[in-house]
């Protein structure tokens, strides 16, 4: 079916028509306002498209080599804004047979054999997600770069380890800061692994049914950068898991961000005042000329919900479809290019908000042992003096009691109060009341000692480099 032109331009469905749409049917089913920026790759699939149709003796050699040429034509215009859409164009693909057209007149008609929209907005879809997965990788990679570089200054400065976000046991601040790359590292296998699952090719699907024409959707696959065909043309054009996927692995990522966020907020408030931001990532009070806030942190905090909700949205929409095509599967992008902007918006920020705040060591170090946070020390020391852990922990309980109610430090008790505690606390146990000889003694693999902490960073350091490679990968062939 060729395209149809009218008073409101050219549409690609209206040879069974005798009028043109109503307007509220127009405006409802316009989409090229978003799905625009999917031009590049419906290009890319276009071409190759060109050459499969040659292969099969529906285009002449003269006329492939006009179709490239067109092609490359339009994609430079498309990038120089000198093509761009009109309110008459319903979709991305609409605009750009408009733009062949003009090119070619009836020549760039042939181009619609043997694909509908339905299987190109899948592929177009799937080369967008998985070339903007490798941006977002590299983004995280950044933030995990930024990470990593404080951590290593800080590999042996202690710091308050919390549970309940009261303090529990001294850690390394480096390690502290690990802690918040390893899940962006999870991250990073997860979009490695929604790739692996993305890598199939709807193209050749057409509508719902396949092709009678003579296509080649193993080439097809390989020359668009896919592992494979799609097995099942049903499945081909109604399939969107693969934006479902994307989205489920965006919103962790945001929550990740969000639990990141959470803490520097807390980290550069008053009552805490570990960590200072350096000015180019703060922002002011418009009242209050001496506050100073950590609003990179906060809306990254915020974007966490925005990319929950693209989730929710698509999972939403998909749950109650027939197969195959359904014009409910139109909100499928506007979801995933919100996910994918607002990560590629949040993660340069958040990166250089963590590579530039000042870490005030002395503010960790006199917070460490607060809160009776050796009490743990104490307990494995006595167990191994031979005490039981359970005898060990009502022990160490009774201690904390006592310095509780005399409001002093564990180190701050006599040796004659130590004994009327319990028999076991002997004057040798003060040997453990030390933060940094606390921090020694966490020798275990994946512990907070500096020992581990100088491992598992060197570890970590590695990985990254490795994800560095996988984030610059080409995905979509010219």
């Amino acid at each position: 079916m060729g395209a149809t032109e009218g008073a409101q331009g050219i549409r690609l469905w209206g040879g069974r028509f005798s009028g043109g749409p109503a307007e509220a049917l127009a405006r409802l089913s316009l989409s090229v306002h978003f799905d625009w920026r999917l031009a590049p790759y419906d290009l890319a699939a276009s071409r190759v498209h060109a050459r499969i149709l040659a292969d099969a003796g529906l285009l002449d050699s003269d006329e492939l080599g006009r179709m490239l040429a067109a092609l490359d034509d339009l994609e430079a215009a498309c990038a120089s804004g000198e093509f761009r859409p009109t309110v008459d164009d319903e979709d991305v693909h609409t605009a750009l047979e408009r733009g062949l057209l003009e090119r070619l007149g009836a020549l760039g008609g042939k181009l619609r054999a043997g694909r509908s929209r339905n299987d190109q907005v899948a592929t177009d879809l799937r080369l967008y997600l998985r070339d903007h997965a490798r941006g977002v990788a590299a983004r995280l990679v950044e933030l995990a770069d930024a990470l990593v570089e404080q951590a290593a200054r800080h590999v042996d400065t202690p710091a308050p380890g919390m549970t309940h976000l009261q303090h529990a046991q001294p850690v390394s601040f480096g390690h502290h800061l690990l802690a918040h790359v390893h899940p962006l590292l999870r991250d990073l296998e997860r979009l490695r692994d929604w790739d692996a699952r993305a890598a199939v090719c709807p193209l050749g699907a057409g509508a719902l049914a396949g092709s009678s024409l003579p296509l080649d959707p193993e080439r097809v696959a390989r020359e668009l950068g896919f592992d494979r065909p799609a097995p099942n043309s049903m499945d081909a054009v109604s399939d969107r898991d693969f934006v479902a996927e994307f989205l489920f692995v965006a919103a962790l990522i945001g929550v990740h961000l969000s639990r990141l966020g959470e803490e520097i907020v807390l980290w550069t408030s008053q009552e805490f005042g570990w960590v200072e931001l350096d000015d180019a990532f703060a922002t002011g009070s418009s009242i209050m000329p001496q506050k100073k806030n950590a609003d990179i942190a906060e809306l990254a905090r915020g974007k966490a919900g925005r990319l929950i909700g693209d989730l929710m949205t698509v999972l939403t929409m998909l749950k109650g479809l027939p197969l195959t095509y359904d014009r409910d599967m139109q909100e499928d992008k506007e979801p995933a290019f919100d996910a994918v902007d607002t990560l590629e918006l949040v993660l340069p920020a958040l990166a250089g908000m963590v590579s530039t705040m000042t870490v005030r060591v002395d503010r960790l170090v006199e917070a460490a042992p607060k809160g009776y946070t050796l009490a743990t020390e104490v307990a494995e020391w006595l167990v191994r003096k031979g005490v039981p852990f359970r005898e060990a922990h009502e022990v160490t309980g009774a201690l904390v009691a006592l310095c509780v109610a005399r409001e002093c430090g564990l180190d701050e008790v006599s040796d004659e109060d130590l004994a009327k505690v319990s028999p076991h606390l002997t004057p040798d146990v003060r040997s453990v009341l030390d933060v940094r000889g606390a921090l020694a003694a966490r020798t275990a693999p994946g512990s907070t000692g500096p020992g581990p902490v100088a491992a598992q960073l060197a570890e970590v350091q590695s990985t990254v480099e490795k994800w560095r490679e996988w984030a610059a990968t080409r995905v979509v062939p010219r």
